[in-house]
């Protein structure tokens, strides 16, 4: 942010004393604001900042509290459906049942991304994918990698989310999306070409 702030305190400076000039017709001066923004838009740094993404591995931390969460929606399919969640695509349902049967609500963010977790985890697994942080202008997220490609998912909150915002779409649908979404650009196996 401090080079970006440089690169447009050195672009405005000699802009600036231009507009401030009494022979400037409005057309130069909106070719001069013109040309200001264009340089602080296209300048090298400003841009590259403005796409700059971070990718690393999970820290202790991260793995902690994804833990939790995992213990946590055990415990909540354990005391409703008596079985843990999920290991297969099968026990998808689990995380269907808690949203359909009312244990589960729109307004329970952490239980709702604990159940992206655990969908994550299903992915991770089926995929061959990865957790990773990806922080980006927007903030910070746990995400799945796939490789070392540039292909992400963010599992966490795809049920969060649609919930919160009223979209019921199941969460085998969701699941299907994600799964599609990413073997479509898995690279073939050897000899599968």
């Amino acid at each position: 942010m401090i080079s970006f702030l440089k690169h447009f305190d050195q672009a405005q400076t000699p802009l600036l004393q231009r507009l401030k000039g009494p022979a400037l017709s409005a057309t130069a001066r909106s070719a001069a604001v013109i040309a200001l923004l264009a340089s602080l838009i296209f300048s090298q740094g400003t841009l590259g900042q403005l796409l700059d993404k971070r990718v690393t591995a999970l820290n202790p931390l991260d793995r902690q509290y994804m833990d939790l969460q995992r213990q946590s929606l055990n415990e909540l399919t354990l005391r409703f459906y008596g079985g843990r969640c999920c290991r297969s695509q099968s026990e998808l349902e689990y995380l269907q049942r808690l949203l359909d049967d009312g244990h589960v609500t729109a307004d329970q963010t952490r239980e709702l991304q604990a159940m992206g977790v655990a969908l994550g985890d299903l992915l991770a697994t089926e995929l061959d994918m990865h957790w990773v942080v990806y922080e980006d202008i927007k903030g910070r997220s746990r995400a799945l990698r796939l490789g070392e490609t540039e292909n992400y998912l963010f599992p966490i909150t795809m049920i969060a989310r649609r919930h919160e915002g009223g979209d019921r779409t199941q969460v085998s649908d969701i699941y299907a999306q994600a799964y599609e979404a990413i073997e479509a650009v898995r690279p073939p196996l050897p000899f599968q070409e």
